[in-house]
Formats: structure tokens, C-alpha cells, sequence
């Protein structure tokens, strides 16, 4: 008989024990359930286990930390910020400054220890292996047509034909010109130092090819101008260069030409004109690809009730957690006032949800939400204007 109770009670113990260490784990598993749901409700639009994002990855970070400072870090990041804590300050620096909203007022104590729970799970977790599939026999890249090089002795022979005569004629007026020089000038005498002869076009080239550049740079008359003396300082008469004169003409005609162009006939497109048809052209190539952010979009914004509570519920899984429940702003700016960063028509919205802000912290929802989805929050946020909730962010950006 003593040795049945005996047994019995080492059996009890052992059984005690397991049923313990079974609720522990139960206990457990429950916390990091629960704190899933909490994560995905007020993390996960900032944070990722495996990957940076607006805040830094998770994965093992209770064991850099530790569950005290990350609870502590969960309640109210910017109080540890400001006390001068070492690591919340780094994280701060890191990530662009953009501050962590303080949950110690929406999560309790249990909740935020859920969350640690869940990260744990998370990180514990194996990461599933990729299956690599066989690679399909890559085609070899296509590569692009070089135009082919062709010898200056392979043109057509017409074209040789024709690029052979121009070069004689050339040389042989060049011959003609310097054979009459050298058959005439001589014949000339000193006549040729006659003020006529020199200031005619057939003087001037001559002495020009002499090496007297006057034609090109006008002869100095050295004649003091009357009256023309300032503090020892004389002005001489003298011409303006012949080629500052040629180029001053050619602007001459050149201006009544723009201005018959461009003023009188109208057939030539002034800057803005040309500004407003590239700007157009920009927009229908823009508008072929949907993934541009400069593209036009034409979208009305939404008033049915039925689109207006799927936004609603759109808004307050992803977006409360960084513009506040009522759109008063925490992190984010103020939704409900009439100013605005980045447009605050419907068109501006939807691509501002949709391409997000990366530099200032608003993450990108293409490939998380749908078009129709990105619509009904647009029009959902627009439909928060003038609520005037408590608490409510100072204004920013630009009134519309």
C-alpha cells in the first residue's frame, strides 16, 4: 500500500509537472497568436520581421535588446529618445528621424508583451527554403544591329564620281586666284600701295595675304577726338573692326527676322507654346505606363456609403496607425484640415497612397492595395475634412 502511494505520488508530481509545462507552452503560443493579431493591426505597416521598411527589421531583436527595452521602446519610443537613451537614439538617427507613435496609451502591458511573444515566434521560425526550379534554357540576349561601317571607296560611284569634281573645282579656283595675283600684280607696280587700289575688295586680299590684317581689323586713324580729354585721358577716331561691324549687320538681320518669324507671320511656336506642347506630349507617354508617377489621372472621388465604409476600414488597418483613428495626425500629418504636402485633390491623394513618401516615412500600397481599394481610402480621407477632431496636428504643407 505504501509503496502504490508511493508511486502514485512520484506520478502525481511527474504529471503535475507535465500538465505545467504544457500550460506554459499552450500559454505561449496563445501570447504570440494574440500578439500577431496586434503586430498586424499596429505594426506592420512600419515593420517587417525578415526587412527594413519605415522602421527596422525585428527578426532577433529581443535578443540585441531585451523584452524590458523593447517594451519600453513600444510604450513611448520618444520619451527614450529624449531621456538620451543610446540605442533608441541610434534607431531615431537611422531611419530618417521619423518618430515611432507611442502606444501606451491604445496597447496595455499585455498586449505589448503578446507582440514580444509573437516576434520571438517569428524569428524562431525556419525561413522557407526557396524550391529552385530548373531554369529553362536561357535564349541567348539579343544584340542589337550595329550599323555597318562603310569605306569612303565603297559609296556608289556616282557619289565618288561627284565628290572627286567638287574637290578639282575648288583646287582649280584656288589655281585661277593665285595665278591671276601673280600675273596682274606685277603688271600693277607700286600703283598697288594706292589708297584706291588698297581700299578696294582685290587690294584688301591682297594685303591681307601679305600679313596686313586691317581689312579684319581697321586702320587706325590716330585722330584725337575735340574736347575728348578727361584727366589726361585722349580719344582717338578711330573705326570700329570690320568683322565687329559684319557681326553687328548680321544681328541686325537676324532680329527683323525673328521678329517677322516669330510676331508678324506667327509661324514659329514662342517658349510657351513650345513649354505646353512638350508638357502635353510628356502626359500621353506618361499616361501609357501606369507605374509612372507623373501620369494623369482622371479619378472622381467617391461619396457612396458602401465605398466610403470600405474605406473607412481600409484606413483604420493601415493608415491609423501613423495619421491617428479620427485622421488627426500622430506621425503623419493632420488629414482633416485644408492643408496639404502633396495635393489634396482626390488624384493626388490615390498617388501619394499608392507611390507613398518613402523619404518622409509614408510607405508605397501598390501591390498591397488594389486600385479600387486606393480609391475608397482616397475618398475616404477626403470625406475627413473640417471634423475638427481633439488633439489635432498642427497644420502642413500648402492650403488648397
Amino acid at each position: 500500500m505504501i509503496a502504490v502511494k508511493k508511486v502514485l505520488g512520484k506520478g502525481s508530481l511527474g504529471l503535475a509537472a507535465g500538465l505545467l509545462l504544457m500550460g506554459a507552452s499552450n500559454a505561449q503560443a496563445q501570447d504570440a497568436v494574440a500578439g500577431k493579431a496586434v503586430f498586424d493591426a499596429n505594426c506592420a505597416v512600419c515593420h517587417s520581421i525578415d526587412a527594413d521598411v519605415v522602421g527596422p527589421a525585428l527578426k532577433d531583436v529581443h535578443e540585441r535588446r531585451g523584452d524590458e527595452w523593447l517594451a519600453k521602446f513600444i510604450s513611448n519610443s520618444q520619451e527614450m529618445v529624449q531621456t538620451g537613451d543610446k540605442d533608441a537614439v541610434a534607431v531615431f538617427e537611422k531611419f530618417n528621424k521619423v518618430p515611432m507613435p507611442a502606444f501606451n496609451t491604445s496597447l496595455s502591458e499585455g498586449d505589448i508583451s503578446n507582440v514580444i511573444a509573437y516576434i520571438k515566434e517569428a524569428s524562431a521560425a525556419p525561413v522557407a527554403a526557396a524550391v529552385e526550379e530548373p531554369a529553362a534554357e536561357a535564349a541567348p540576349p539579343a544584340v542589337a544591329a550595329e550599323p555597318a561601317e562603310v569605306a569612303f571607296l565603297d559609296l556608289p560611284p556616282v557619289l565618288l564620281f561627284t565628290f572627286a569634281l567638287s574637290a578639282a573645282i575648288i583646287v582649280l579656283m584656288v589655281l585661277v586666284v593665285v595665278l591671276l595675283f601673280r600675273l596682274f600684280i606685277p603688271m600693277l607696280g607700286d600703283s598697288i600701295y594706292d589708297e584706291d587700289f588698297r581700299s578696294s575688295f582685290a587690294g584688301r586680299v591682297l594685303f591681307l595675304l601679305r600679313g596686313d590684317a586691317t581689312v579684319v581689323t581697321g586702320k587706325a586713324k590716330d585722330h584725337i577726338h575735340s574736347d575728348h580729354d578727361f584727366d589726361g585721358i585722349q580719344e582717338y577716331d578711330n573705326d570700329l573692326p570690320p568683322w565687329w561691324k559684319a557681326l553687328f549687320y548680321v544681328t541686325i538681320v537676324f532680329a527683323v527676322g525673328y521678329m517677322l518669324h516669330y510676331h508678324v507671320f506667327k509661324t514659329g511656336a514662342l517658349q510657351t507654346e513650345e513649354y505646353e506642347m512638350e508638357m502635353q506630349q510628356a502626359a500621353l507617354l506618361a499616361a501609357k505606363n501606369a507605374e509612372d508617377p507623373n501620369a494623369e489621372t482622371n479619378y472622381e472621388v467617391l461619396t457612396d456609403a458602401a465605398a466610403l465604409e470600405s474605406g473607412k476600414s481600409i484606413y483604420t488597418a493601415n493608415c491609423a496607425a501613423c495619421h491617428g483613428a479620427e485622421g488627426q495626425g500622430t506621425v503623419g500629418p493632420n488629414l482633416t484640415d485644408e492643408y496639404w504636402l502633396h495635393g489634396g485633390d482626390v488624384n493626388d491623394i490615390f498617388k501619394t497612397v499608392k507611390f507613398g513618401v518613402p523619404s518622409k516615412g509614408m510607405v508605397p500600397w501598390q501591390g498591397k492595395l488594389t486600385k479600387d481599394q486606393m480609391l475608397e481610402v482616397s475618398s475616404y480621407i477626403l470625406s475627413l475634412q473640417g471634423t475638427n477632431p481633439a488633439n489635432a496636428k498642427e497644420p502642413q504643407g500648402e492650403k488648397m
